[in-house]
């Protein structure tokens, strides 16, 4: 599960199964959690996190939305090449 950033308490992460749904980011800290979508950015789900929290992450996820994903198109492409590879060798 690539991590992408680290802001504060929050890392924003996503699965590296997660190519089979739109642009998104998962956020952790502590017990908590949220998803966000990225095109356009808006709240998927969270547990644990506060209305004043879930705003402070939306913003750093604003922010950050072109760096989330230029990097998931990234480890994605990397992905593809390695499954390409692979059955290029078998």
């Amino acid at each position: 599960m690539p991590t992408v950033l680290y802001k504060g308490k929050y890392r924003f992460f996503f699965y590296s199964y997660d190519r089979v749904e739109p642009y998104h980011i998962h956020i952790e800290s502590d017990d908590n959690y949220a998803k966000f979508w990225l095109n356009p950015v808006r709240l998927a789900k969270s547990v644990g996190y506060s209305v004043k929290e879930l705003k402070n992450i939306q913003g750093i996820v604003v922010s950050n939305e072109k760096m989330f994903k230029e990097k998931w198109n990234e480890y994605f492409k990397k992905q593809d090449n390695l499954t390409f590879s692979k059955k290029n060798i078998i």
